[in-house]
């Protein structure tokens, strides 16, 4: 019997639907269940064939179990070491050389100096840093101040003008942030990507209350649908992310990439709604269905981006081209 495991935090209405719907299926050989995480022994399979990761990136103990668990050959979806690599500044370089549109955005040392460092810790960084250059670059005001890792809308600033900009900046203690070009987007939208094959594309309102940001109807072309589930295949390719959401923001027609690192998208029917959350309980059950049956025994299970399979080959994607500035 394969077993499929789901191993979750807080959230509810997913977790449950999921373990439910993957049963119902009576697909024979294979039987769904909440990770019951035990005794944690060094090299030693946890006894299951898939593992639906929703909460390692809050819980470190978590994150060690599952790459034990993948070392000796579960199927952890999303793959808990390309996740604790990844974070959003990186995604912006990646999805740049993918061809993939990205607001312009400079990186900027934490703040406050990290724990046990000085002053001498910081011998090769330029001080102090040309702030005009990195608006020079971004263009003009307005433009965001968020954290180049983590997930959510915490500690990210709009900024207006330069006294904006540093008292957020000021704020930020020993976190490492981004500075970001501002997009004044006409519309947006939110898609799940499942499998690095399934795409939903969900009307979405960012400025809404959090309750309500999926009540919204934008009216996309065509044309418009085609081009951002294209764009969000070539991140999702990239990262080798197997279950994630990708955020575009549509400014003159283009749809830029905004968020895309979110390996454990929210999925609660409260916030989603009903239908998209029918979509992504269907959907994710069908594609741990397809991995149990695809799992091979005594080997390597994991999903591995074409960044790092590119990389292995030594393989450098084209130059990416320059934007104009504005």
């Amino acid at each position: 019997m394969k077993k499929i495991g789901i191993l979750f935090g807080k959230e509810r209405s997913f977790p449950s639907a999921f373990v439910e719907r993957v049963n119902s299926k009576a697909v024979k050989g294979i039987t769904a269940e909440y990770v019951k995480v035990e005794e944690v022994m060094m090299n030693q399979p946890c006894g299951y064939d898939v593992i639906i990761d929703r909460i390692s990136q809050d819980v470190p103990f978590y994150r060690a179990f599952l790459k034990n668990a993948a070392a000796t050959g579960t199927a952890v979806i999303n793959n808990p070491f390309w996740w604790s690599a990844d974070e959003k500044f990186f995604n912006n370089v990646l999805a740049e050389q993918l061809g993939v549109p990205v607001p312009k955005t400079v990186l900027l040392p934490s703040k406050d100096h990290p724990d046990d460092t000085s002053a001498e810790s910081f011998t090769n960084l330029k001080f102090p840093l040309e702030w005009e250059a990195m608006t020079e670059y971004l263009g003009e005001f307005p433009a965001f101040m968020k954290p180049h890792s983590g997930g959510g809308w915490k500690s990210v600033y709009p900024v207006g003008d330069w006294a904006e900009v540093f008292k957020a900046y000021n704020e930020t203690e020993q976190l490492v942030m981004m500075f970001q070009e501002a997009i004044d987007f006409e519309s947006y939208f939110r898609c799940y990507c499942i499998g690095r094959k399934y795409v939903r594309i969900m009307d979405y309102e960012p400025r809404n209350p959090h309750h309500s940001r999926y009540v919204a109807d934008h009216k996309a072309s065509k044309e418009l649908l085609a081009i951002m589930e294209d764009y969000t295949f070539r991140l999702c390719n990239g990262l080798g992310y197997d279950f994630n959401t990708v955020e575009f923001a549509v400014k003159d027609g283009i749809p830029y990439a905004i968020d895309f690192c979110n390996p454990a998208p929210d999925a609660d029917v409260a916030s989603v709604g009903k239908e998209n959350f029918e979509w992504v309980v269907e959907t994710m059950a069908t594609f741990a269905i397809e991995k149990a049956q695809e799992h091979k025994p005594g080997q390597h299970n994991l999903t591995w981006g074409t960044f790092m399979q590119d990389s292995i080959k030594g393989k450098m994607p084209k130059p990416p081209v320059k934007r104009k500035k504005k």
